[in-house]
């Protein structure tokens, strides 16, 4: 996870080969491993847990407004981002998403 591709999700996808996106998006599993190994990278670039945090928003935000779920976790997923009010709930959605992605590794 370089800070470059964290900063702008949609060039991440729009770069990534169209079956991998689709393997990690098909099952929730796969993509909360592929968002633990995410959040792996950026430990070990040094990001503290607020960095992390704000690269999570800009995933899901990216994810909510341009990428259909794929399965039901996804669907709630999705959802509960719809229905936060503010950046700060946004920020407490994601920071749980990270917590959730570390203990995949």
């Amino acid at each position: 996870m370089s800070n470059e591709n964290v900063n702008n999700p949609e060039e991440e996808a729009q770069s990534m080969d169209q079956e991998d996106k689709e393997q990690i998006l098909q099952s929730y599993d796969k993509f909360i491993n592929y968002l633990g190994n995410q959040v792996s990278k950026g430990e070990k670039l040094g990001m503290d847990e607020d960095q992390l945090a704000k690269s999570a928003t800009k995933v899901a935000d990216y994810l909510a407004s341009n990428e259909e779920p794929r399965n039901r976790e996804e669907q709630v997923l999705k959802e509960l981002w719809k229905a936060t009010e503010n950046d700060d709930e946004k920020k407490t959605v994601a920071r749980t998403l990270v917590r959730m992605a570390q203990k995949t590794n």
